[in-house]
């Protein structure tokens, strides 16, 4: 398996745009507050990463598998805590 420069940009691409989703996840969890986030934009969020994850699949992308993974998994956490914390 050789070097594929297409794939490392998307590795590279698929960690920065992964981490950059990190902190809000992280502040959402210490704080509790959830006010900011809305569920419509959280509830696309998902379906369009979902998505994503399956174009991944399809098109054998390392780089769109695992930022993908890691974002769906990141924006079920976020849907969790809107669901939780948020008014009833």
């Amino acid at each position: 398996m050789g070097f594929d420069a297409y794939e490392t940009i998307g590795f590279a691409a698929a960690v920065l745009t992964t981490i950059a989703f990190l902190p809000q996840v992280y502040k959402t969890w210490k704080t509790k507050d959830v006010s900011s986030l809305s569920l419509p934009m959280l509830i696309l969020f998902f379906i369009g990463i979902v998505l994503w994850l399956i174009y991944g699949f399809l098109k054998h992308s390392p780089s769109m598998i695992f930022a993908n993974s890691i974002t769906v998994l990141s924006a079920i956490l976020l849907l969790y805590f809107k669901l939780k914390y948020g008014k009833k």
